[in-house]
């Protein structure tokens, strides 16, 4: 993905602000070493600093680190894909909100994220779970197979199960798993949706180069009944969430 730092901060604050409370699970403390993993633009990578932890954040995207900078000076940030990261001095405790539903492998980002936690070190994560945008990626994948294409699902979905399984594979223990709805409110108003595909969803559609003008009509009313707040004006993200925490055995 090429991230649109600048559409990413004035339309999507929902997705990090969904991972606010998530800082209260981790607990950082002063003077510990923390690795945020998919920071994007910083913001929880900064809430996280002010509990006195160095924080470091990560991400892959070069446009979403340019803008953490500039917004945070202060704070350390390294572009890597957590798949192929590696530290040479381990890290207390792993953040991630919002990101490792994208990385692939994501087994191999679990070993990776194992690797980096002292012993004793702890993660939290939460990341897209099982039926996420569900009735989004049915409507959108049955119009284009209609229009003869295939769907490409960029993302990675684990139910609580296949994720505990996976960092138990990498050598952490799983303390804490729970999957749960949030359906999400999408800022635009009636062009929500269209702002959410266009930010999240290209790869998923990318099979029909004229999808903008072929296919998000028919999506659009397609997804009306379920997905769209008459009341409020608004169009609703059908998001199902993973919350877990693993620390690595002393």
């Amino acid at each position: 993905m090429d991230w649109n730092a600048t559409l990413y901060s004035q339309r999507h604050a929902f997705v990090w602000r969904g991972g606010e409370d998530l800082i209260e699970l981790l607990g950082p403390q002063p003077g510990e070493r923390i690795l945020d993993v998919g920071c994007g633009l910083g913001q929880l990578t900064a809430e996280l600093a002010k509990s006195g932890a160095r924080v470091t954040g990560l991400d892959s995207s070069a446009s979403m680190l340019e803008g953490a900078r500039a917004a945070h000076p202060e704070i350390e940030f390294i572009q890597a894909d957590i798949a192929e990261f590696e530290s040479t001095e381990p890290f207390d405790a792993i953040f991630s909100n919002a990101a490792l539903h994208w990385v692939h492998p994501p087994a191999k980002a679990a070993e990776r994220m194992a690797q980096a936690l002292k012993p004793g070190g702890r993660l939290v994560a939460e990341l897209g779970g099982t039926g996420n945008v569900g009735t989004l990626i049915g409507a959108a994948s049955e119009l284009l197979a209609q229009r003869g294409h295939a769907a490409r699902n960029p993302w990675f979905f684990p139910g609580v199960g296949e994720y505990s399984q996976m960092l138990e594979a990498a050598g952490l223990e799983v303390t804490f798993a729970l999957l749960f709805d949030r359906p999400t409110p999408l800022e635009g108003g009636e062009e929500g949706i269209g702002g959410w595909l266009e930010m999240f969803a290209q790869p998923l559609l990318q099979a029909e180069p004229e999808w903008r003008a072929c296919v998000l009509p028919q999506l659009k009313e397609r997804l009306r009944p379920k997905l769209f707040d008459k009341e409020n004006g608004r169009w609703m993200a059908d998001y199902r969430r993973l919350r877990i925490a693993a620390r690595k055995p002393l």
